[in-house]
């Protein structure tokens, strides 16, 4: 890839990250192959009533990449991988990832407007699905992709195909090639920023970036092979899936329980029947899994460890969650384009309730710096910035954005409020950038805002984050109509949902105004509308 795709680090920083042994040259697969050929007869993951051991995963994974290869793919190839929790995203991942093919991990919740900007932006020739990630209409979608994005050659379907054009993934499960083509400093696969303007950007993660994040959270969660971790959230997603999650279970020969969804009744049952030790919830989730606790006749007391994260976990409710789910809470407070910090076990429970945590490294570099870029005194409010060993340089194909994103130091943006105490804890005070998140579903107000404005009834249009104590917080659309128009909310949300794009990104409320306020220099006031909205 070219300096505009891909930002590496500096040569005298990735020498330093090899020495320190945080980068170990090992490819993602490197390290799932070597629990397999010490325990292979270990339980690996639980789907439904299938049950995988360390050997079995080895031996699909090894037909499945070949299977790619004869279909068609090679390495150097992007293709889409949008699945929900089933097991065959894990194959898919280390199936690509192994042949040197980098997929872009779409959510479930992405629909067709998403997709089609991630087929096109990476130039993807494949699109990679389970049925039910965009409704009954998933096939068609495939089609209709395939026909538009002139540069996709396959869409393969987890279930059975229905159109010609699409293949079955079952049928691409052949006689193994046991051959690696990817390289360790290489990129492995693309995550999703949510991103303050626009649809995504793409982050590129590397093998030796993405394992020393995952190795060094293991060391911190104490996760081993006594783990056993239901994941509930999206599988794809950075939480879920490295922090530790589901690889951080792999690569320390745990087992990953997979969950269709994340309501307390279905998930508590799967506690109880494998003696789930440790799951992954927003804050969201998390106070449903409360209230539900306290008349649940279920068995969950094989739950040792809640980590909290995606979005702030309020205080009240975090000194609460241990006494009722009668185990540990763990902060988790990080991002997909790198630093990951947590709380520890053993921290005092102050620390556990009142912060985010401190980073998985002592070479992760944080400044905390005021409106002109200057550190702020210990203690302190101010914007975050963070580099170190898995913290990427750059997005992918994005140099505005990077210019705007990264300083010429190689110091990320994260677009955080923060505090740190003396202890070098990490306590979230908000955002400064035009994002809105949405029970840890970042929206970005500018990609809304502009579909809105495609409707011809519209003249102007904000969209602010109002706050929920469920979620955190909701989007609310605040619209002035173009005269003599009369438009109605469920009128808007219509169109939006036409638009194909992702259900939470459609506003939770859209009020309707005369005149939106503006700042002295002409912009949209949105200090002043979330005064006036956002109670």
């Amino acid at each position: 890839m070219s300096n505009i795709d891909f930002t590496p680090w500096p040569e005298n920083m990735s020498q330093r990250y090899k020495q320190l042994g945080y980068w170990q040259d090992k490819t993602l697969f490197d390290h799932l192959n070597k629990v397999a050929v010490d325990t292979p007869d270990a339980e690996a993951v639980r789907c439904g009533d299938n049950t995988y051991s360390y050997r079995n995963l080895i031996d699909r994974i090894y037909q499945l990449s070949a299977g790619f290869c004869k279909l068609g793919l090679n390495s150097g190839d992007n293709v889409i991988l949008q699945m929900d929790n089933r097991v065959e995203f894990y194959l898919c991942f280390f199936a690509l990832t192994l042949k040197g093919i980098k997929p872009v991990l779409a959510l479930p919740a992405h629909r067709y407007l998403e997709v089609s900007y991630f087929c096109t932006h990476v130039n993807a020739r494949a699109y990679i699905f389970s049925d039910n990630v965009t409704g009954k209409t998933a096939q068609a979608t495939a089609t209709k992709l395939l026909k538009e994005c002139t540069n996709l050659d396959f869409a393969i379907t987890t279930d059975q195909a229905t159109h010609n054009e699409i293949t079955s993934l079952v049928d691409l499960f052949i006689e193994p090639c046991s051959k690696q083509e990817a390289s360790a400093d290489n990129v492995a696969f693309f995550q999703l920023s949510g991103g303050t303007t626009g649809t995504p950007k793409l982050i590129p993660r590397t093998h030796n970036d993405y394992a020393y994040s995952i190795l060094g959270s293991n060391k911190i969660c104490q996760f081993d092979a006594q783990t056993r971790y239901l994941c509930t959230l999206p599988a794809a997603h950075n939480f879920p899936l490295s922090s530790p999650g589901s690889l951080g279970t792999f690569f320390s020969g745990g087992l990953v329980i997979l969950s269709s969804n994340g309501s307390p009744e279905h998930n508590f049952s799967l506690i109880e029947k494998h003696k789930v030790t440790t799951c992954a919830l927003v804050p969201p989730l998390a106070l449903l899994w409360m209230q539900h606790a306290e008349e649940s006749t279920k068995d969950i007391s094989s739950l040792n460890l809640i980590q909290v994260g995606g979005a702030k976990f309020s205080e009240n409710a975090a000194n609460k969650i241990s006494d009722i789910l009668d185990c540990r809470l763990q902060q988790v407070f990080g991002m997909a384009e790198g630093l990951v910090n947590y709380t520890r076990l053993d921290d005092p429970i102050d620390v556990i309730t009142k912060t985010q945590g401190r980073p998985i490294s002592e070479h992760d570099e944080i400044m905390i710096v005021n409106d002109e870029g200057i550190p702020v005194p210990i203690g302190e409010e101010g914007h975050l910035m963070t580099r170190g060993p898995y913290t990427i340089r750059g997005y992918y194909r994005a140099p505005e954005h990077n210019q705007r994103s990264f300083n010429q130091d190689g110091f990320y943006a994260t677009g955080d409020l923060v505090r740190q105490t003396r202890e070098g804890n990490i306590i979230v005070t908000g955002r400064d950038k035009d994002q809105i998140n949405r029970g840890g579903e970042k929206i970005a107000a500018e990609e809304v805002e502009n579909l809105i404005l495609k409707h011809q009834g519209v003249h102007d249009v904000a969209l602010i984050a109002v706050s929920d104590e469920f979620l955190g917080e909701k989007s609310c659309a605040i619209i002035v109509a173009n005269p003599n128009e009369t438009l109605k909310p469920v009128t808007i949300k219509k169109f939006l949902h036409a638009q194909g794009i992702a259900d939470y990104k459609i506003p939770d409320h859209i009020k309707f105004c005369q005149q939106l306020p503006k700042t002295p220099v002409g912009k949209i006031n949105k200090k002043a509308l979330r005064d006036l909205y956002g109670s």
